[in-house]
């Protein structure tokens, strides 16, 4: 049996797959968020030859490649799928594009009636088997020691982005929607619990070892509407995966969650928690470490400086999480201007580092 396949069958060999089950590491394991893309210009050469940006995530041959270009370059402990967050909308059947300097757009949901019109979630991985061939390449393609993670966008966040047809700084067509008629904006969520939890367990079952859950905007939310739509669907998400997969590590990142994150870490269930850049490593390991494996939270934009503001940092991160159950990552993604040698570096320098 192989063992991307069967998660929590048996005994955790893979660094990254230690760290998520507490115990101890040869050095701290190390990938980062978006690291297949913009800034490596391996990945600007796939991109320009493949049309949409959704052909690039429907097209199992390139999605594989831009996936594997990190690997290949820096040595990560983790490769995470090549796609988005939307793909879940757009099989939904919800329209979506993404424009060249616009980011997403999508036909914007607002009422009962477009919640009507989307199809049955159960559907969702119909539309999708070409992101789960990708999986399954992957699983034979990419190194013996390297985790292959799956992904998918959490409820509110997708739900922000399905009503407001587009990002927005503060969500306020999604927020205005849940607070003037919240059971009726639960009917989108539950929609998406329904869909998020189909679209993970195929990519379970295609050899992802690991899922993890973006939740972008959970920061946006005041507490009682963070417990209902941030904190109970990501909860139920892990329940309805661990009921399939016995075993499977879940990691969620409930960015900007603040003082919400301790409960949040407890009352969901997931095996690790990825920190945004805004928190305290003290803090974390203090209030969140004894709770599981924490990732992350290095700002993207000292990745883009460099030099010995990064190192700096980086070892101030290393020192204050690395004497327990700890992932390194950014505090969000890898973004487009970041000098891919600043990479290798900070790669470098995590592989070296020993408590």
């Amino acid at each position: 049996m192989d063992e991307r396949k069967a998660p929590g069958t048996m005994p955790p060999e893979k660094k990254l797959l230690r760290a998520l089950a507490g115990l101890e590491t040869e050095g701290v394991p190390v990938w980062m968020m978006r690291q297949a893309g913009r800034y490596l210009p391996e990945y600007r050469k796939v991109r320009a030859d493949a049309g949409s940006f959704l052909d690039l995530c429907y097209t199992p041959e390139l999605a594989e490649e831009v996936t594997l270009q990190p690997i290949r370059r820096y040595g990560f402990d983790a490769a995470i799928l090549f796609s988005d967050i939307l793909v879940v909308p757009d099989a939904l059947g919800q329209k979506v594009a993404f424009k060249e300097g616009e980011g997403p757009v999508l036909e914007p949901i607002t009422d009962e009636a477009g919640l009507a019109a989307l199809g049955s979630p159960a559907r969702v991985t119909e539309h999708l088997r070409p992101v789960y061939e990708t999986v399954s390449r992957l699983s034979n393609s990419l190194p013996r020691e390297v985790t292959l993670i799956g992904f998918a966008g959490a409820p509110w966040t997708v739900a922000t982005y399905m009503v407001g047809g587009r990002g927005s700084p503060d969500q306020a067509a999604a927020k205005l929607w849940a607070y003037r008629a919240p059971d009726e904006f639960q009917k989108l969520i539950d929609i998406l619990v329904e869909a998020t939890v189909e679209h993970l367990s195929a990519q379970v079952e295609a050899g992802a070892e690991v899922v993890q859950i973006f939740d972008t905007w959970a920061g946006s939310l005041p507490e009682l509407s963070f417990e209902r739509f941030a904190l109970r669907p990501v909860k139920a998400i892990r329940e309805l995966l661990q009921a399939r997969f016995p075993g499977l590590p879940v990691i969620a990142f409930p960015r900007g969650a603040g003082a919400m994150a301790a409960r949040y870490f407890r009352e969901t269930g997931v095996r690790g928690l990825s920190l945004d850049t805004g928190v305290s490593p003290g803090w974390a390991r203090d209030n969140l470490q004894q709770l599981g494996c924490l990732q992350g939270n290095l700002d993207p934009l000292l990745l883009v400086a460099g030099g010995d503001e990064m190192r700096r940092q980086a070892r101030h991160i290393l020192e204050t999480l690395g004497n327990g159950p700890f992932i390194f990552n950014l505090g969000h993604g890898i973004v487009p201007q970041t000098p891919p040698e600043h990479v290798g570096e900070l790669v470098k320098l995590v592989q070296d580092w020993r408590p």
